[in-house]
């Protein structure tokens, strides 16, 4: 079975809080696949390096550089701008203030009233602010699944950051960013294809 463990939720909680609560929950697990979502691709690195997983996964996710933080990342990457361009576009959906227009537009709407009941503030205020620990990207073969319809991180945007920070060419999902509660089954048998 696969652990997926709710990250601590104080606001002190660091990458390293995070990695130790995932690495706690693989327990003695072998042959190991590391899937992080969205500010997972913070975390999932440091699991999959820590771990010498078989194979990282990145779905619609940061992709960290070696010592930035994340709020560093929406200025170095140009999060911003891609989000604002996006926006201007698809009559102002992409980075939208409501939750439903932005993250789970997609979702049926009492499963994105019950992922919205158990929000927590995350990710912490430390870790927002916390240089990413390591000095490469780990030794690990890595996948990227990017979401075509995620209003959160512009496709286009992520496309480019995957080629130019991972070398890859991502796959791809219709989907939304929530795309494990919009479309469990496709992600499933994505993830499946990668084992």
């Amino acid at each position: 079975m696969a652990p997926a463990p709710d990250l601590p939720g104080d606001a002190s909680a660091t990458f390293t809080d995070y990695a130790d609560t995932v690495i706690e929950a693989v327990g003695d697990r072998k042959y190991l696949i590391v899937v992080g979502h969205s500010f997972g691709g913070y975390t999932a690195p440091l699991v999959a390096d820590r771990l010498a997983a078989d194979l990282l996964v990145l779905v619609a996710a940061m992709i960290p550089a070696p010592g930035e933080s994340p709020d560093e990342w929406r200025r170095d990457t140009g999060y911003a701008e891609a989000v604002r361009a996006r926006a201007a576009r698809d009559g102002g959906r992409t980075g939208n203030a409501d939750p439903y227009v932005t993250f789970l537009h997609d979702v049926p709407r009492a499963l994105a009233e019950e992922a919205m009941r158990r929000e927590r503030a995350h990710p912490s205020p430390a870790g927002r602010n916390e240089p990413w620990p390591l000095d490469a990207w780990p030794d690990v073969p890595t996948r990227f699944a990017l979401c075509r319809e995620d209003r959160c991180f512009p496709p286009d945007f992520l496309r480019g950051l995957a080629a130019e920070r991972l070398g890859l060419v991502p796959d791809e999902i219709t989907a939304g960013h929530c795309v494990a509660l919009s479309r469990p089954t496709e992600l499933a048998s994505l993830l499946e294809s990668y084992r």
